[in-house]
């Protein structure tokens, strides 16, 4: 883990920490550059840089969009595919799984997540509606 981090990262981790829930990219840039002078290109280098230290997480949507944050807990969802809502889960069913691979293949994990997709109940009640019509 690289120790020495620059302006930029560490701006980016001040305000990913005030932040009350994963933000994108795009999003972060533009409380960025309210207070700084800073490019597009360098927030996605520095988010980069600060997920390979394991000092931010990423989730990418069904959509493709990635959701940055200060690693927290584990996170785990289930995604709808046609709406994009996302629930968040509780449990946890991989977390012996992390530590044997952890162990075993000597291999250092910052954090997993979990994510089933399919349809929440709104959206499968609306694909019930449009057949029965």
């Amino acid at each position: 883990m690289s120790e020495r981090r620059t302006r930029s990262q560490e701006r980016i981790l001040k305000v990913l920490k005030g932040l009350p829930k994963p933000t994108s990219a795009q999003d972060l840039y533009v409380v960025l550059r309210h207070e700084y002078t800073i490019g597009l290109a360098t927030v996605y280098r520095s988010l980069d840089a600060l997920k390979v230290d394991g000092l931010v997480q990423v989730r990418t949507l069904p959509s493709g969009e990635s959701l940055y944050s200060l690693p927290q807990e584990d996170r785990h969802h289930l995604s709808c595919l046609r709406c994009g809502n996302s629930i968040s889960i509780n449990e946890c069913p991989v977390h012996d799984l992390e530590h044997e691979l952890q162990d075993h293949h000597k291999f250092r994990i910052y954090y997993h997540t979990l994510e089933f997709f399919g349809l929440c109940p709104d959206c499968q009640a609306q694909e019930t509606a449009s057949v029965v019509e």
